[in-house]
């Protein structure tokens, strides 16, 4: 199993974390220089033209309203002015944005100004000559200092919290399904067969799992034919060679030109066997398509066949020849053997769809046979013997060529009596 940090889902949400946190931090410095800094140094600026006004106000007032002046000053603004000495010998309290309220000061009083606080109390004061009077003049900077916008920060953090949260989901939503996939397709190349996909979601995702599940069920199959295929070469080769072992041992004793003729047809049965094994084995492979006029190419291979043709009207198809010829031919030994009677030759020509149709007046096939004719060695006529049953691959290969080259073949038995094989190309 792969580690997480190598996984789609975790390097695509450290991606978008990384990507948020840089759009955070972008975000947040330009709030902080573009809105927080200038509200800050306004304020600052206010502020400290307030105290210089007051301070001179204060020294032009006669000394008898001065006192009313000071207690006015202090419940409208809360802030102090006074000659009273006071014990602001610390250095003041870090506050928010101090050094803008500083710098303003410095810049209205022509002089370096450094705030100091008040052991006990969380005032501040600064020294302001004027007037020749030595002013004291205190606030408090929990009231004036500027508060950063604590609403807009959260309200931005909140955006890229959830944005960051619907894109993992969203990305969840993609790689869950891509990593069932995976874990099925190793499943498939170890030659297990995995539960089909959830064929859900998204119209991409879902067409992905219908093919998937398409190709894990042909890759079933062929492993299946694989199988019988092996089966069958074990089987249907054992009775030949027995036969041919033991002509060859009889023939030590008893040298005939008999035996050497039964030897002869043994190796030819046996080439036979392997010809139509390899032809089934090569059948999982499309042909290149061409354009083909059906209705002369059925005439002419009706023609080939010494048999009777319906073909109508030209119907152009796109089709590879070799395998339409090889499945047509088939289908016509096929009825030739075992259907007999009348054989004839039909083309169905409509729009989307040509039919070709081969059909005899035999016996037919029970319906529960209809199907199971199409599986390799599969066979009606009870006998081993090629001459009577076949080596059971004629419709099988019929079957595979359809398929691989996106074709449908079907049986049929008619009212009247016989069979009926029917091949869809799609125009």
């Amino acid at each position: 199993m792969k580690p997480l940090a190598a996984s789609l889902f975790a390097r695509t949400a450290l991606t978008l974390a990384a990507a948020f946190v840089v759009f955070q931090a972008a975000a947040s410095w330009v709030v902080y220089r573009t809105l927080i800094v200038p509200v800050a140094e306004r304020s600052a600026d206010d502020l400290a033209g307030l105290i210089v006004l007051s301070a001179q106000t204060w020294v032009e007032l006669p000394p008898e309203t001065r006192p009313a002046f000071e207690r006015e000053l202090a419940r409208r603004h809360g802030l102090r002015l006074t000659t009273v000495p006071v014990a602001a010998t610390a250095d003041a309290p870090q506050f928010a944005f101090r050094a803008q309220i500083e710098s303003a000061l410095s810049r209205r009083l022509r002089e370096n100004v450094e705030l100091r606080g008040q052991p006990g109390t969380s005032s501040v004061w600064l020294d302001i000559p004027v007037g020749g009077h030595a002013l004291k003049a205190g606030f408090f900077p929990d009231r004036y200092a500027v508060k950063p916008p604590l609403a807009a920060i959260a309200v931005v953090t909140l955006g890229a919290f959830l944005s960051l949260l619907t894109a993992l989901l969203l990305v969840r939503r993609i790689t869950v399904p891509l990593a069932r996939a995976s874990r099925a397709a190793r499943q498939v190349g170890a030659g297990q067969l995995p539960e089909p996909l959830p064929e859900t979601g998204p119209a991409e995702l879902a067409e992905l799992a219908r093919r998937f599940n398409r190709m894990a069920a042909e890759v079933r199959d062929l492993l299946d034919n694989r199988t019988t295929l092996l089966a069958g070469i074990s089987h249907d080769l054992r009775t030949p060679m027995t036969r041919l072992q033991l002509n060859l041992e009889m023939l030590r004793d008893d040298p005939s030109p008999a035996r050497i003729d039964r030897a002869v047809a043994d190796l030819a049965d046996m080439n036979k066997l392997v010809a139509g094994y390899l032809e089934l084995a090569r059948t999982t492979q499309a042909e290149a398509k061409s354009r083909l006029e059906l209705a002369a190419w059925l005439s002419g291979l009706a023609a080939e066949h010494g048999l009777a043709c319906k073909a109508g009207a030209p119907c152009p198809v796109e089709a590879g020849p070799i395998a339409l010829r090889q499945i047509v031919a088939n289908l016509i030994q096929n009825a030739q053997r075992y259907g007999g009677g009348t054989l004839e030759l039909a083309l169905e020509c409509a729009p989307r769809l040509a039919r070709i149709v081969v059909r005899d007046s035999g016996p037919g096939i029970p319906e529960d046979q209809l199907e199971k004719v199409f599986r390799p060695f599969y066979r009606l006529e009870a006998s081993r013997a090629l001459s009577t049953g076949g080596t059971g691959l004629g419709l099988a290969i019929v079957r595979q060529l359809a398929e691989t080259n996106g074709w449908k073949v079907t049986l049929a038995n008619r009212p009247q009596g016989g069979l009926e094989a029917l091949l869809e190309i799609r125009r």
